[in-house]
């Protein structure tokens, strides 16, 4: 049991609002002091881990490109651009990239779209500009964040009920194999032929939901 002392620490480390990265290390050593390891054997199972899985960091790669580019200024280019689109409405704007966002996660690229490669330097500043075009004026606080809330949840549901439709992907393994587990045999195929209607009933519902954030946009103005 004391191997599960890490569990503890992390916890109370995280209770406490102690640095993330000092808890993790701290529960790390203490969970394999408990196994019987040594400093130098937990420090040779991290390189190790981290050699094997390297190729995880190279999405790390993307953040000072991102950084860079808005220094740059791409979120203001972002913002012109809707604002010289008469029929741009941030629900319009919104709802176009729900639509893009699904199709390519049924395709299978998830990667092309993402909070941190998209919807921050992008999407976001996009609404927001048909927004400020519209209202002639700065976005007071609290309409910038709704804005931003919705931009944010779009990529979500885009992305999340869009994946499922491409059968190489790890949902549809995981839905099959705990499907499997009742007794219920069923090919990748036929979940991915399911989740169609899925996906076009949550663009239909959260498609109705943007351009209702459009309306509510509009009587705010009024």
């Amino acid at each position: 049991m004391l191997v599960l002392s890490g569990i503890a620490i992390i916890i109370i480390g995280f209770a406490l609002g102690v640095n993330p990265l000092l808890v993790v290390t701290v529960a790390a050593f203490a969970s394999a002091a408990a196994a019987g390891f040594g400093p130098v054997e937990v420090i040779a199972m991290i390189g190790k881990a981290f050699v094997s899985s390297r190729f995880m960091a190279v999405a790390w790669l993307a953040l000072p490109t991102i950084g860079l580019l808005e220094r740059a200024g791409l979120r203001e280019r972002a913002r012109d651009v809707v604002r010289r689109l008469r029929g741009a409405t941030t629900g319009r704007v919104l709802l176009g990239y729900m639509m893009l966002r699904q199709i390519t996660a049924a395709l299978g690229l998830t990667s092309l779209g993402g909070h941190v490669q998209m919807v921050r330097p992008i999407i976001a500043p996009m609404a927001e500009g048909a927004e400020e075009r519209d209202e002639a004026s700065p976005l007071d606080p609290e309409t910038r964040d709704h804005i931003r809330a919705h931009a944010a949840a779009v990529d979500n549901i885009g992305v999340f009920f869009g994946e499922d439709v491409f059968i190489a992907v790890g949902s549809i393994l995981l839905i099959r194999s705990i499907l499997e587990q009742e007794g219920i045999i069923v090919a990748p195929l036929h979940v991915a032929l399911w989740a169609i209607p899925t996906a076009m009933a949550a663009l239909l519902i959260h498609g109705a939901r943007l351009l209702m954030l459009d309306r509510r946009l509009k009587a705010r103005r009024g």
